[in-house]
């Protein structure tokens, strides 16, 4: 799903977590239905029930930390957080960084939507969320690319005529295109090898406990009940 490109090679340096007594979640806060904040002003969605828990699973105390999306991984590898859980595709180009779990979430597929029939999704202007699995397709099909800090910014692009369709989440987009005037169009695109957990690599024995508490919820079928409660798909 979303791809964080790391322009320099500072940002490999990696802070190292001493089994702190409570844990902290990084996410973005921003993506629903993965993660959003609520009316009451804390972190909601899928992720916030999975990573709650998750965290019972592992009998670890956690507090969730938000960030925006274009510094999340600088900032868990400067220690700002413990982890991010952030519809976070599973990547070779982040493997060289962090260390992720196993994917809670199979691959699931992106989707262009635009206001009418008709773009032209190889030759036109596509919207995308900066540094994300979604941008980095678009430029290499030959359109031209305008990148948003935010995926709310890219559908607000399309529906102000900035652009002629958006790459994003399908499972971001369904809502919005059931909604509002915009529809899907052209094929389904699958990018990624599904949705992880990122962890500094100097945190081995943390990241365990995390991939050993997912595969205890996909072995009882308790992650994909939550993955259909949230109507997201990859589910195992």
């Amino acid at each position: 799903m979303k791809n964080l490109f790391l322009g320099t090679a500072a940002l490999a340096l990696t802070a190292s977590l001493a089994m702190a007594d409570t844990v902290r979640l990084g996410t973005e806060g921003a993506y629903p239905p993965y993660n959003f904040i609520n009316d009451a002003g804390d972190v909601d969605g899928f992720e916030r029930e999975l990573g709650d828990e998750l965290c019972a699973r592992a009998e670890l105390t956690c507090e969730w930390v938000t960030n925006e999306w274009d510094s999340i991984i600088p900032n868990l590898l400067s220690g700002n957080y413990d982890t991010i859980i952030a519809g976070m595709s599973i990547t070779d180009e982040r493997e060289e960084v962090v260390d992720f779990t196993q994917g809670y979430t199979r691959p699931s597929p992106s989707a262009y939507a635009a206001l009418a029939d008709g773009v032209d999704l190889k030759g036109g202007v596509i919207a995308a969320q900066a540094t994300t699995i979604q941008s980095s397709h678009v430029a290499q099909t030959g359109a031209t690319l305008v990148e948003f800090p935010t995926p709310d910014e890219t559908v607000a692009a399309v529906n102000a005529g900035e652009v002629d369709a958006v790459l994003a989440d399908k499972d971001f987009l369904n809502p919005i295109v059931e909604s509002t005037d915009l529809q899907f169009v052209g094929d389904d695109v699958y990018l990624g090898d599904g949705i992880g957990m990122a962890f500094r690599e100097s945190d081995a024995e943390l990241r365990g406990k995390f991939d050993a508490a997912i595969a205890s919820m996909k072995a009882d079928g308790s992650l994909n009940a939550l993955l259909a409660k949230w109507e997201i798909e990859g589910q195992f």
